[in-house]
């Protein structure tokens, strides 16, 4: 028993010895590299290989070089002619300087994601949908190069971006599009009824207490009072006969109809005079 009892100093020297091994050997593959900290400052970039570390003293970060690829989200992209679409997209990048992108940034994944979100529609909205659909090679290469310089500080290299997909959007209910979607068609609406008015030659004021005096006046007087009332629904926020309703959907791909200002046209042909 004494021999075991002289034993166990070196037993746990040992076995110190060899944690401290442990900890201090790292291997890299060919596609990583280590970015090496002592007592909290940069002091290199080791790898690929077989890495020492000062047990305690020195900690390392692995970056993988290897090319990654980025799915970005669906985004609502509103054009340079006002219409509605979903634009999805995916980019090919990778680290080329493990230092900046470890130290610049905290998380380059994320950043490189939601900073590809913003660039895809800030690019797309200054194109027609046309051009879209049918420059979109001439888009990946405009993004990718926007990407390429600002992701340059955090040592990423964008290599591609793919635009992927580009749907319109359509709205089944008129509820769902924007308040200031509906001032704009009041508006116009209330713009171009008067101007019609106007046109014609209508000089009923206002029209409720004026007296035609020919057929041309009734017309003319028919379809004012018409526009008053469309004017007079849509300020009050009354609903819309069915049949008058334009197709929200339509206002928001950039097809917009003109039922409800040829219905002050069309009006004073229902009108007996």
């Amino acid at each position: 028993m004494t021999w075991l009892g002289n034993l166990a100093p070196f037993a746990a020297a040992l076995l110190f010895l060899l944690i401290v091994v442990a900890y201090a050997i790292r291997i890299l593959r060919e596609y990583e590299r280590g970015v090496i900290f002592t007592l909290g400052r940069f002091t290199g970039v080791k790898g690929p290989g077989l890495i020492l570390l000062l047990p305690y003293v020195q900690q390392m970060v692995r970056v993988d070089l290897r090319t990654r690829v980025l799915d970005v989200p669906s985004q609502d992209v509103i054009s340079r002619d006002n219409v509605s679409v979903r634009v999805s997209a995916v980019i090919y990048f990778r680290v080329i300087d493990a230092e900046k992108s470890t130290i610049q940034v905290e998380d380059f994944m994320a950043a490189t994601s939601q900073l590809a979100q913003t660039t895809l529609r800030s690019v797309l909205g200054k194109h027609d949908l046309d051009e879209m659909l049918a420059e979109r090679d001439r888009l990946n290469e405009d993004i990718q190069k926007i990407l390429d310089v600002q992701t340059d500080a955090w040592g990423i290299k964008v290599a591609t971006v793919e635009i992927k997909h580009v749907d319109i959007n359509r709205i089944d209910d008129p509820g769902d599009s924007a308040p200031g979607r509906g001032r704009t068609r009041k508006a116009r609406q209330g713009h171009q009824c008067r101007g019609r008015a106007a046109g014609r030659g209508e000089t009923a004021g206002s029209g409720r207490n004026s007296r035609p005096e020919t057929a041309g006046d009734a017309i003319a007087l028919s379809q004012h009072l018409e526009c008053h009332r469309r004017r007079k629904e849509l300020d009050d926020n009354l609903p819309v006969p069915d049949g008058d309703r334009r197709h929200a959907g339509d206002e928001e791909g950039g097809f917009l109809l003109e039922r409800d200002e040829e219905k002050c046209v069309r009006f004073s042909a229902r009108i007996p005079l």
